[in-house]
Parts: structure tokens; C-alpha cells; sequence
């Protein structure tokens, strides 16, 4: 039987002050115990398939190690509250072939959590939600299923959260969208050059959004906004009206890059990047 209730558990998060350090284990301890779910020590006390402070080697050769590892089942990353998820997600993309590619990667800032799938040959699908989502019995914009549905499924039947299409499929379909938006513009008398780098620099902005080197859905809330106003797209994508007008994409907006590239050199190639993806996407 669980030690601690779900509306308590998350009362207590929800408030907490911990840093990530002071509050990761005992986050994940809880959060065990409400979902009767076993802690790491007590299932595996060898370490062997079930354990905290699980070490790899990144793809650079160096040493990294994920916060909670489970055979078969997930890579688990902590940040601390309000920190940038992208980066806790790429920390286990650099060794999650160390870990056996869990089919999920799960990370979380003691309030947010995101579960990454990871199965090989489908497309990715990201399960977003918060702590008071637990609390809700039901789906929400940006997690198909029930948030506690989810957590466990990821201790107990990862593939319940396997995405129905498969990477190729997913090429397909994006393939044949540019396809019909480029015989739609050549129908509306576009110069083939122009409509052609239009459409790179429209896959490079899906692109750099997905990777993290635009802020999150930053393209994606701008294509939204604008869809039926091309005259205002075209307008907020360079920047040309003010922020407190809720326009969401300018040149100061690309300098919110990951945290990961703040300071010292990688300050300076965060610099170099984002106006390579100011000039490569909107100019």
C-alpha cells in the first residue's frame, strides 16, 4: 500500500524549495511510494538493473551518469524547479546507449514532467504534464493519456506509451505536406527560387525548434497565431512589432537559447548560432 497520498505528495512538491541535488531521491523515493511502486535499493540492491546514479559514457568519451536508471524501462533525469528540460533531455541522449536505450527518457524539475519515448523506429512522442495534473483523471493538451496513467506505465509497461507511427511513416506524411504546399505555390505564380528557400528555411525553423535551439514551440505558436494572416507572419517573424503586442518571435527572443550555452566559450558560440539561425531562417 502506498506510504504517502497522491493530493499529498503533490501539496508537498508543489511548495518544496529543495534544489535538485537536496530534493531528486527523495522526489522519486515518494513518488514510488504512491504509486506502490518499489524503490531502486530495495528491488535491486546490487544495482544491476534498478538504481540511482546509473554511469555511462557519454558520445564524447566522458563520464555522465543518469539519476535513476530501470532496465527496460527508463533513463530518468532531474533539474532543479524551473530549470530548462531540454537540457536534462539532451544529458541523457548523450549516454542513453549506455543505459541499453531504455524506450523511455524521462525527465523532471521536481514539479514538470516530461517522458520521452525511445523506441527504435517510430517517431518520437513527448507526454508533458504537472503536478496538478496528477490529480486529474483525465488527458491534457499536451499528454494523451492520464499524466498517472502514464508514470505507470513507465514503471511497469513502457510499451503502453509506444507511438502508433513509425519514423518512416512520419517522413512520409511530412514529405507529401511540402509537397502540396509547393504545387500550392507554384499554382499561385511563386518564383520557384523564392518558393524553394522559403520552404528551407520553413523545415530549418521545425527543425531547430525540435532540437532546442529555438525555445520551445516558438515557431510553432508563431505559424498558429499568423495562419490566417500571412501579411502579419511575415511581419512578426522579422521582428518588426513589439512584444507587448503578444508577438512571440523578434531577435530578442533568439537569445533565450538553452542554459546549457550561457558563459565562457559556449557563450560565444550560443552568439554565432543564433544569428546563424536569424539569418538562415528569416532572412
Amino acid at each position: 500500500m502506498p506510504t504517502l497520498t497522491l493530493p499529498d505528495f503533490v501539496s508537498k512538491w508543489r511548495s518544496s524549495g529543495l534544489t535538485e541535488r537536496a530534493g531528486a531521491q527523495m522526489h522519486f523515493i515518494e513518488l514510488c511510494d504512491v504509486l506502490g511502486e518499489p524503490h531502486p535499493a530495495s528491488e535491486d540492491s546490487s544495482g544491476a538493473t534498478y538504481t540511482f546514479e546509473k554511469g555511462g559514457t557519454t558520445i564524447e568519451g566522458k563520464q555522465g551518469f543518469a539519476d535513476v536508471w530501470k532496465r527496460g524501462c527508463f533513463g530518468w533525469e532531474y533539474k532543479g524547479k524551473h530549470k530548462d528540460l531540454n537540457v536534462a533531455y539532451r544529458q541523457l541522449l548523450k549516454y542513453r546507449e549506455d543505459l541499453e536505450n531504455p524506450p523511455l527518457l524521462v525527465v523532471c524539475d521536481l514539479e514538470r514532467f516530461e517522458v520521452h519515448t525511445n523506441f527504435t523506429g517510430t517517431a518520437k512522442q513527448v507526454y508533458r504534464f504537472s503536478l496538478d495534473d496528477l490529480l486529474k483523471d483525465q488527458a491534457t493538451a499536451d499528454c494523451k493519456l492520464p499524466p498517472i496513467m502514464v508514470l505507470r506505465a513507465v514503471f511497469t509497461d513502457p510499451t503502453r506509451l509506444r507511438p502508433d507511427r513509425s519514423t518512416a511513416d512520419v517522413t512520409e506524411m511530412a514529405a507529401t505536406e511540402f509537397a502540396t504546399l509547393a504545387d500550392s505555390l507554384r499554382a499561385r505564380g511563386v518564383d520557384p527560387q523564392r518558393a524553394a528557400h522559403f520552404l528551407m528555411r520553413l523545415l530549418f525553423c521545425l527543425f531547430a525548434e525540435d532540437i532546442g535551439l529555438l525555445p520551445p514551440k516558438l515557431f510553432s505558436v508563431l505559424l498558429e497565431r499568423t495562419r490566417h494572416r500571412p501579411a502579419d507572419f511575415k511581419a512578426r517573424s522579422h521582428g518588426q512589432k513589439n512584444a507587448e503586442r503578444g508577438y512571440p518571435l523578434s531577435k530578442n527572443s533568439l537569445r533565450r537559447l538553452p542554459s546549457m550555452w550561457r558563459g565562457g566559450r559556449r557563450a560565444a558560440t550560443a552568439r554565432r548560432v543564433r544569428r546563424s539561425c536569424y539569418v538562415a531562417a528569416f532572412t
